[in-house]
């Protein structure tokens, strides 16, 4: 009898451990067994963490795709294939070139997201590449390139890259310049510094020109502004200078043709997700209130870290060289701090020994002093609330000098 419940005592034990143990294996096989993607929602929410402004900012899950989640940082050529069966179609007759300018196909997303894609009517994800996901309707938004076609888009419009593209100044100078001058090469021979500021001068404008620019038009701004407008701000044309969108500048020599590095395949030598951006001089609301559906003037708008304001087709800084605010040199467009323009460059014109002798950035900061709430309003649009820094007070004790 002893004997008996001892075995019995035994068997409870040993179906108990055996119970625990199914219940661990189950737990740490979970998340695959309910999301059907292989760990893929626990992959998505695994990234560091973004600061909790930015959260409410993403969009829905699955609604947009989104590169710098961890699960889909892979080689670009794991889902694009290049080129696109249908490159001759978007750029037609002699603007057409061998690029990606189309979504990937299928195959790409089923491997982790099939249960994404028999969830909801019509489900989430389809809604990516998909106007109006159904079985009777397979019509697509435009592909981000070519972008003048997608930024006409609705998607387009709304749009928001994950990238930033790379492009160092320093490496191109030359090259650019060559193709306008002949003469370049035999100058480049003393190799100073001054040759190069001319060569960089001669190569700004082969890329960047005045966008929409008032020229003999009466009308300045770039909208009908209110009526009884006065001195207040309302955007006028020429603010902005334009830069390459797409891949046609990039591919008149980085071709498969011409077989200069990066080759157009390596989509990761140009475009890299992109860093935490400086806070920009910039409102929604005033823009909003402009009117203004122009995708590609309004992201350039969005990245000013500087003056807001600042109009390049403005009577003195029109004749203004390039090199006077910018260092071409030393500037990579993936780098926001490079781009920055320093306020030593506004003080060559706005900064004077003292208010009296004309200079805007005296005048503003002597009316900060003397009223805390005042908003310096000349140059900027949301910075003229911040502190003076002390850059502004730099300049302008050195003017005075």
């Amino acid at each position: 009898m002893k004997n008996y419940r001892l075995a019995k005592i035994s068997s409870v034990r040993i179906a108990a451990i055996a119970l625990f143990v199914c219940i661990g294996v189950t737990g740490l096989f979970y998340p695959k067994a309910v999301s059907g993607t292989n760990g893929m929602e626990t992959a998505e929410m695994s990234p560091t963490p973004r600061p909790r402004a930015n959260r409410s900012k993403r969009p829905a899950r699955y609604s947009q795709f989104q590169h710098d989640v961890k699960a889909h940082r892979m080689e670009c050529g794991s889902c694009h294939k290049f080129p696109s069966a249908n490159w001759q179609k978007v750029r037609t007759g002699s603007d057409a070139f061998p690029d990606i300018t189309d979504y990937p196909r299928h195959e790409s997303c089923l491997n982790c997201h099939k249960q994404q894609f028999f969830k909801g009517t019509p489900p989430k994800v389809c809604s990516i590449c998909h106007t109006n996901p159904s079985p009777r309707d397979s019509s697509r938004h435009p592909f981000p390139n070519p972008r003048e076609i997608f930024d006409q888009s609705p998607k387009g419009k709304k749009a928001e890259s994950d990238f930033v593209v790379g492009f160092p100044h320093d490496k191109h100078i030359e090259i650019v310049s060559s193709h306008n001058k002949a003469a370049v090469r035999f100058e480049l021979a003393a190799f100073s510094r001054s040759s190069e500021r001319r060569l960089a001068e001669e190569s700004c404008s082969v890329c960047h020109q005045t966008y929409k620019p008032q020229g003999d038009s009466k009308d300045e701004y770039l909208t009908a502004p209110p009526p009884k407008l006065g001195d207040a701000f309302w955007l006028k044309k020429g603010t902005f200078k334009t830069a390459p969108v797409g891949h046609t500048t990039c591919f008149t020599c980085h071709s498969a043709e011409s077989g200069i590095l990066p080759a157009p395949e390596n989509c990761a030598a140009c475009h890299q997700l992109k860093p935490a951006q400086p806070k920009a001089d910039f409102d929604d609301k005033t823009a909003a209130a402009m009117k203004i559906d122009d995708k590609r003037m309004m992201d350039s708008w969005r990245r000013r870290d500087s003056s807001g304001k600042f109009q390049h087709e403005f009577v003195a800084h029109v004749d203004s060289s390039c090199s006077t605010c910018h260092n071409v040199l030393t500037i990579n467009t993936a780098d926001p701090l490079t781009k920055k323009v320093s306020i030593s460059a506004c003080a060559v014109c706005h900064a004077t020994a003292t208010s009296d002798d004309g200079g805007v950035l005296n005048f503003e900061t002597d009316l900060r002093k003397a009223n805390a709430t005042f908003q310096c309003v000349k140059c900027h649009i949301t910075f003229g609330k911040l502190p003076i820094p002390e850059s502004h007070s730099a300049a302008i004790a050195a003017a005075g000098k």
